[in-house]
């Protein structure tokens, strides 16, 4: 089997992933596979198990990839297919193991000037335009090419712009390709992606007519993402969720290849089946189907009939969360984590068995141990439930001691705190702080009316108490119970962080709340009126709230924690990416003005060159200064331990 394993360069501020080979059986230890000097991803193995697709950023151009094919346990030297001056994504064997088709960016005439200053004008007649750490995308549409495998020939579109093209599946004979993409017109306003059928030799980039039309194969009622051809080719399995109504889950939906026709199988379970990190293609199992869930912080893998005759039923699960699997010859591998241990390799037996078979986290857990994260839940003040929260303490306190607090808010809002390694709680903790976290109103891992309880009063489909509502209750009540269980834990010194939608809620709880010390919002959404026309998601809120900004300007006044500036006094430090898109960094600098008009203690630190994934992806540099800046921050306000050094940092 073939991992990814991705390692920091400090020195040279870039991140450096090698693919990695294992055997299923463990008949022998994992080993590196490829240099691992430039980025090597996405390994995709030929049907017959002798040849292995790789991405990588080994070109001498900067943003080059490179596709590859390299024999594994037979002669042969590695192949370089194509060179793309944008990512390359998904890459996928036809079952002849004769074609490979992958999705990326294919830029317009435009691109032609290499001076930005020589290029004419965009034209802009859609609402996605950019898209956050990609940039502008109008003018390069994300297609899916089809190439010959021994690299004879280029790749050729066959599924183009202007749409947003995904997913690429071949069906069993190599005849057609099953892709996702939102082409109905207007799919801007409505983006509702559905199934197309393409023909994979239509269309050459010589030729002036283009690829072939895509087939629909679905009619805009559900969206759809990650196909999967059945064994037989006449089912695709897909995930899909409800687009009338957002948020909704994401479902395992199995579609005849012929007519479109759809089932649900997995509604009964009433869970987010498209976890992220780690949503995939469903993966067919004979009748069967595999797939992963969330599930109040576990991410657990499970397996359906596809033709509905019976329940879903758990294959993996515990404390855990699972972040990638897949099945070949009745073993499933699959990468797992927790709270105390890094991402490791396993497999799962037919028999059920299980077997780690890498323990690459090892040194460093045994140079810095791990804290255990106590899980405990807490009654909803809203009546309907229980919140799941964690709490992890630093190591060596005793019964006198009086311990600082920072209450960690997640984004999303429909994401979860997975029962995962999260390197930032871990850092803080070993830094004196007790730790509590958890999953409120609005949360995935539960119920979709979970989900949808912080729409607006004002949505005409299930309404509920806006963001700022029932969710800041969860989060507080959760505080509350934290304290009350252990009298270490110090009420006068708590601190309040998050970023994107945990900002926002940082942000809307010092404004609503005296209780904390001091706040950090990052990335965060401060005004929820400019930040609809401002993102690369423009107009999205419609959809989440149930009305616009334009029908309903009072609706997003109110749940904007701008409006409540005046009443913080909480000392706040801001930090956001200049490049971020998905929260643009005027959604800082408006906190950042109105507090220091008002007076109000706050410090502002903006990155460069970075997006809104500046905590997971961002520069090495950047994130060590980041988590150096949090450290230093709360450590002058609520008396914890600050860094030693903060480095490169101005005065």
């Amino acid at each position: 089997m073939a991992f990814v394993v991705t390692r920091v360069d400090l020195d040279r501020n870039r991140y450096r992933s090698a693919i990695w080979l294992a055997e299923a059986d463990g008949s022998a230890p994992p080993y590196q596979f490829s240099a691992g000097e430039h980025g090597d991803s996405e390994p995709a193995w030929s049907p017959d198990g002798r040849r292995l697709a790789f991405t990588s950023r080994r070109s001498d151009q900067p943003g080059h990839t490179t596709l590859h094919v390299a024999p594994v346990g037979v002669p042969g030297e590695i192949l370089t297919l194509c060179e793309r001056p944008e990512a390359i994504e998904e890459p996928a064997w036809s079952r002849d193991g004769r074609r490979i088709a992958f999705a990326s960016r294919e830029r317009t005439s435009r691109y032609e000037a290499q001076d930005e200053r020589a290029r004419p004008p965009r034209r802009i007649d859609r609402l996605l335009s950019r898209l956050d750490g990609e940039g502008w995308i109008i003018d390069r549409p994300r297609s899916v090419f089809v190439m010959p495998a021994d690299g004879s020939a280029a790749p050729r579109i066959v599924a183009g712009g202007p749409f947003e093209h995904g997913g690429p599946a071949w069906s069993p004979d190599g005849t057609r390709l099953a892709v996702t993409a939102a082409r109905h017109k207007d799919w801007d306003l409505q983006p509702v992606d559905d199934v197309f059928l393409v023909d994979p030799e239509g269309g050459s980039e010589a030729d002036t007519d283009g690829p072939a039309e895509p087939r629909p194969l679905t009619a805009q009622r559900l969206s759809h993402r990650s196909p999967a051809f059945a064994p037989d080719g006449a089912r695709i399995a897909t995930l899909a969720e409800d687009s009338r109504i957002i948020p909704s889950h994401a479902q395992v939906v199995v579609l005849d290849a012929a007519t479109g026709e759809q089932r649900v199988l997995t509604a009964a379970l009433d869970r987010q089946c498209a976890p992220m990190p780690g949503a995939r293609a469903p993966i067919w199992d004979g009748e069967a189907l595999l797939f992963s869930v969330e599930d109040r912080g576990g991410v657990h893998v499970y397996r359906v009939a596809a033709d509905g005759s019976g329940e879903p039923e758990r294959l993996i699960g515990g404390t855990r969360a699972v972040t990638g699997f897949d099945l070949a010859g009745g073993t499933l591998a699959f990468v797992a984590t927790t709270p105390a241990q890094l991402p490791e390799l396993f497999v799962r037996d037919g028999d059920g068995t299980e077997r780690q078979l890498t323990n690459l986290g090892a040194t460093f857990h045994a140079a810095h141990p791990a804290l255990p994260a106590e899980h405990f839940t807490v009654p909803s003040p809203g009546g309907d439930g229980e919140v799941d929260a964690w709490l992890i303490r630093p190591a060596g306190i005793s019964d006198g001691d009086r311990v600082p607090v920072l209450l960690a808010i997640h984004g999303g809002p429909m994401a979860q705190y997975a029962c995962s390694w999260f390197d930032e709680f871990q850092l803080w903790a070993a830094a004196g702080y007790a730790v509590v976290y958890c999953n409120p109103h609005g949360s995935s891992g539960f119920t979709e009316s979970w989900v949808r309880s912080i729409r607006p009063p004002e949505a005409p489909k299930a309404p509920g108490t806006g963001w700022g509502g029932i969710d800041a209750d969860d989060v507080l009540a959760v505080l509350d119970a934290a304290l009350a269980r252990d009298e270490r834990l110090d009420s006068d010194r708590v601190g309040v962080l998050g970023g994107s939608y945990g900002g926002y809620l940082t942000t809307w709880l010092i404004g609503h709340s005296d209780r904390f010390a001091a706040a950090c919002s990052e990335r965060a959404v401060n005004n929820l009126e400019s930040e609809e026309w401002s993102s690369d998601s423009a107009g999205f809120f419609r959809h989440e709230f149930g009305v616009s900004h334009l029908d309903a300007p009072d609706a997003y006044r109110r749940m904007s924690p701008i409006s409540y500036v005046g009443d913080i006094d909480t000392p706040v430090l801001i930090l956001h990416s200049e490049n971020d898109l998905r929260c643009p960094v005027e959604q800082a600098d408006q906190l950042f003005v109105a507090l220091r008009l008002l007076g109000k203690p706050v410090e502002y630190w903006r990155f460069p060159e970075e997006g809104h994934n500046l905590s997971r992806t961002g520069s090495p540099r950047h994130r060590m200064q980041r988590a150096e800046i949090i450290l230093d921050w709360f450590g002058r306000h609520l008396g914890g331990r600050r860094p030693e050094k903060v480095s490169a940092l101005p005065e």
